[in-house]
Order: C-alpha cells, then sequence, then structure tokens
C-alpha cells in the first residue's frame, strides 16, 4: 500500500509543493497540517486540514510522511522548528527532487529537501536537511549546503563553498569559489560575495533607482 503525504504548510509554498507532489511522485496527498491555533478551516483545496498536535491520531507515521512546506520566515527558523516537530512525532520527511536535475552518486542529500527544476548540482556537493533550492540555482562541485536554508532562484554557489545553517541567499547572489557563508547569513538579491561572511552577517546590495524622468516622456 501507498504511503500518503501530509504536507505541514497552509501557505503558498504548500500549495506549490502539493502540486510537485501530485505531478511528479506516487504519493496521494493525505491533506495538509498546520498548528491548532492558525487553522481557520477543516480543508484546504478540497483535502483535510489537521491539526498538527494530533496527527498522529488521524495519520499514523506508519502509513503517512510529511513534507514541512514552510517559508524562508525568521531565517528559516519556523521551518526547523516544524520539521522538528515532525521528526519528534515519528514522521519520515521526504525528500523532493525535480525530475530533470542530476543528482551524482557522490552529492548527499538530507531529508525534507525540496530541489525544484533546472538546478545544477554537480559531483562531491552536499544539501543539508530541511534545505530548500528554488528553481535554477547552480551548485559547485564540493560544495556544502547546510540545514534549514532557503536559496532562491538563480543563485550561484561556485565549487568548493560551505553554506552554513539557517541561510538565505536572494536572487541572482554569487559566491565565488572556495567562499564560506557563516550560520544565519542573509544574502540579498543580486548580492556578490568575494570572502567569508560574518555569523549573522547581512549583504545586501542598494537596488536600482528611480530614474528623474517618467516613462511617458521617453521615447520609447
Amino acid at each position: 500500500m501507498k504511503k500518503k503525504l501530509i504536507i505541514a504548510g497552509t501557505g503558498l509554498f504548500a500549495e506549490v509543493a502539493r502540486v510537485y507532489f501530485e505531478k511528479y511522485t506516487d504519493y496521494i496527498i493525505g491533506g495538509f497540517a498546520c498548528h491548532t491555533q492558525y487553522r481557520q478551516t477543516e480543508s484546504i483545496h478540497g483535502l483535510p486540514l489537521y491539526e498538527l498536535e494530533i496527527l498522529r491520531q488521524s495519520c499514523p507515521p506508519s502509513s503517512h510522511d510529511v513534507f514541512v512546506a514552510i517559508g524562508y520566515r525568521k531565517m528559516n527558523h519556523l521551518r526547523q522548528a516544524v520539521y522538528e516537530e515532525v521528526k519528534a512525532l515519528g514522521y519520515t520527511c521526504t525528500t523532493f527532487v525535480h525530475p530533470n536535475v542530476n543528482i551524482w552518486p557522490s552529492t548527499i542529500l538530507g531529508d525534507n529537501v525540496f530541489i525544484f527544476e533546472d538546478n545544477t548540482i554537480q559531483p562531491f556537493t552536499a544539501i543539508g536537511d530541511n534545505t530548500i533550492l528554488w528553481s535554477g540555482n547552480h551548485i559547485g562541485h564540493h560544495s556544502k549546503v547546510g540545514q534549514n536554508c532557503f536559496i532562491a532562484s538563480h543563485v550561484v554557489v561556485s565549487g568548493n563553498c560551505e553554506v552554513g545553517n539557517n541561510v538565505f541567499m536572494g536572487v541572482n547572489a554569487t559566491l565565488r569559489d572556495g567562499v564560506k557563508v557563516l550560520d544565519e547569513t542573509l544574502i540579498g538579491a543580486g548580492a556578490l560575495i568575494m570572502k567569508d561572511t560574518i555569523y549573522r552577517g547581512v549583504y545586501i546590495p542598494e537596488g536600482t533607482a528611480v530614474h528623474r524622468v517618467t516613462s511617458n516622456k521617453l521615447r520609447f
């Protein structure tokens, strides 16, 4: 008998994750789950919404796996807390890798990892537990990405880099080869990191300033 999958989370990521699991895996989606204080409805998209605290009563670990689909708020600590709670309840947290992503025999993947389409994962890499790679990233050879990380789209992690735990990397951020990103570093969209970061460092480049001429006055 196939196991069912419970998606822990009720936000946009949970909605997206459900579609990917339905299309690309053999799981039957058994419903969603959240903490009692956040449960404002009995169902989402026609599927039951369970109370996480008593999930075992309706969906025992023997017949259900869980994926924790929560975003990067509070430097991924919210997702980490739910992930650890789910593991303590005895559930297996499944990992998803899009079919067009090649995973080498030398690559190590943790659990509750979600890797979207068009990611390049080179040999001798490692992706830690509870880490999300959105679409179109490059993880270079011999690089390690820690636990509870969120890597947005089109990020380049060059070869032999070390990314710590609870790191956020925004769209189009780049690490040069051999860089170490310490725990809880926030790297904003478009940042170029050329040397090791500091613990809990924030690296955000300035955005493009608005031009003094409005669009209706340009010959465009």
